[in-house]
């Protein structure tokens, strides 16, 4: 089972035996990543994310063949990178990229489902608050990453991935996932948990990245653990539009 609870992150991915035909290490004093690289890369990541999706809600619906570019795109673009333990910046960029488009779309349908612009915008200020306000927990030391959270966390984003899938499934054959997508209270109850639980993969991938650094691994690594990022914030930031759209549309 994944350790950060995001299958973007593995404990293998800061094993030096996992890159066997890459001499990363010969120079480890020089070459180590650090939370500061880390960060660095995953605001690059953001900005494009951010940009493509921009662009592509401002162009809707003439643009629709980018979110579904996007959606089956990032797919790809994630199994590539978690099969190969890619560390590419071009590929990373270009899921950050497809992400971008995906979200822009989905944005834009939610807005206009609600008549209400800026959901968007409102989306990212609240992603971006969880995001500093669970640094600052994780860095006072208020939440602890354990053996049981793992086991807890990593269920229940398995559970949602299925859920989501069957609902997707369900989409193409004619039939609903009742609750995950009603704006009802029951409906907006779900929308408030897996909000969490993508909140707490944030923490775990906080806890996975400073046992990275603290093992020594090497800084093209940083690549890798700001995608790992990336994927929670997205993922956090698409929740948080839907429930926004939820809560909209129940008035």
């Amino acid at each position: 089972m994944y350790r950060a609870g995001n299958p973007a992150l593995s404990d293998s991915t800061f094993d030096k035996n996992e890159y066997k035909n890459i001499n990363w290490w010969e120079n480890e004093s020089s070459n180590k990543m650090t939370i500061e690289g880390v960060s660095e890369k995953t605001a690059f990541l953001l900005i494009i994310t951010a940009t493509a999706a921009i662009a592509t809600a401002m162009t809707m619906p003439e643009s629709f063949i980018l979110p579904i570019l996007g959606f089956f795109g990032s797919i790809i673009c994630v199994i590539i990178i978690g099969i190969k333990k890619s560390t590419s910046p071009i590929l990373i960029s270009t899921y950050a990229v497809l992400e971008g488009f995906l979200l822009g779309g989905f944005t834009w349908q939610i807005e206009q489902s609600t008549g209400i612009p800026g959901l968007g915008l409102l989306a990212a200020l609240i992603t971006f608050l969880i995001l500093g306000v669970m640094i600052i927990i994780y860095r006072m030391g208020l939440i602890h990453w354990d053996k049981n959270m793992q086991i807890a966390v990593s269920s229940a984003v398995v559970a949602i991935m299925l859920l989501y899938l069957i609902s997707l499934v369900g989409y193409f054959l004619g039939f609903e996932v009742p609750v995950i997508h009603d704006s009802t209270p029951l409906g907006i109850a779900f929308s408030f948990f897996v909000i969490g639980i993508a909140t707490l993969t944030l923490v775990a991938d906080f806890d996975f990245i400073e046992r990275g650094v603290l093992r020594g691994a090497p800084k093209q690594l940083e690549w890798r653990a700001a995608f790992g990022l990336l994927v929670s914030l997205a993922w956090l930031y698409l929740e948080i539009v839907r429930l926004l759209g939820k809560m909209f549309l129940r008035d």
